[in-house]
């Protein structure tokens, strides 16, 4: 009786405040110990195809690279590359918490904190990693979007450290899809994944924030144009 008259008395915005925060705490306590099982298994039955490895190839041999994917699709790609030497920068918030457990269960290096700032810790020890020849994956449009957007962290990256990005789409034919921003997308049993490594994208040291802009939008447009070749490839419609 006291828990429904304590709900009643709240409004809808608080109601779904509080859900919000039991929902990040149950999933702080649970997800550490059951999500990465579950997703080692079900990547295990996803039909992986790699699409322009070249371009990859490329940039490992560059010493060091910044490869980008869309936020929602940040769990399609862990079990092709786990164990590689990659590092992904997860935002500082609750729900970047709930994720660290999974990217370090398949050997993920994580990097906590935000590239909108230029002068970030998170853009210090991201460029430290690179100098030693890292694999370092980006989110655009993260943590919070709008879905697709770009920001200039990747372009700044590259001209900082003189070494590629590789823009990454990925398309599946089937999915969960969750409903939020980024229509956080998990693959079913047995579904077809195509990831597709774009051409890279090179930024000049001498670059001014005209170019930096300029190679921003490029890279957004590459990385819809291997979205769009992942779905063709699959066969599937596109999810944007």
């Amino acid at each position: 009786m006291e828990t429904t008259s304590f709900l009643e008395g709240m409004t809808r915005a608080d109601r779904r405040r509080r859900f919000r925060i039991v929902r990040r705490k149950f999933g702080a306590v649970i997800l550490p110990h059951v999500a990465p099982l579950l997703l080692r298994r079900l990547s295990k039955s996803w039909k992986l195809d790699r699409l322009g490895t070249e371009n990859l190839d490329a940039a490992s041999a560059a010493g060091g690279f910044v490869i980008t994917l869309w936020h929602g699709r940040m769990m399609l790609p862990l079990a092709a590359h786990a164990h590689k030497g990659y590092d992904v920068l997860v935002s500082p918030s609750d729900d970047g918490g709930l994720v660290t457990s999974i990217l370090r269960d398949f050997g993920i290096g994580v990097v906590r904190g935000s590239t909108n700032k230029k002068p970030s810790r998170a853009a210090r020890e991201l460029l430290g990693r690179l100098d030693g020849g890292g694999r370092i994956a980006l989110t655009p449009d993260g943590p919070r979007g709008p879905r697709h957007s770009m920001n200039l962290g990747p372009a700044w990256m590259a001209k900082v450290s003189g070494y590629p990005i590789v823009p990454l789409g990925i398309g599946c034919d089937r999915a969960w899809r969750l409903n939020s921003w980024d229509r956080f997308t998990i693959p079913k049993y047995g579904a077809r994944v195509a990831l597709v490594y774009g051409d890279l994208i090179h930024v000049d040291a001498n670059a001014n924030d005209a170019r930096i802009q300029e190679a921003s939008d490029e890279l957004r447009r590459r990385m819809l144009a291997a979205e769009e070749c992942g779905f063709e490839h699959v066969r599937a419609p596109r999810d944007w």
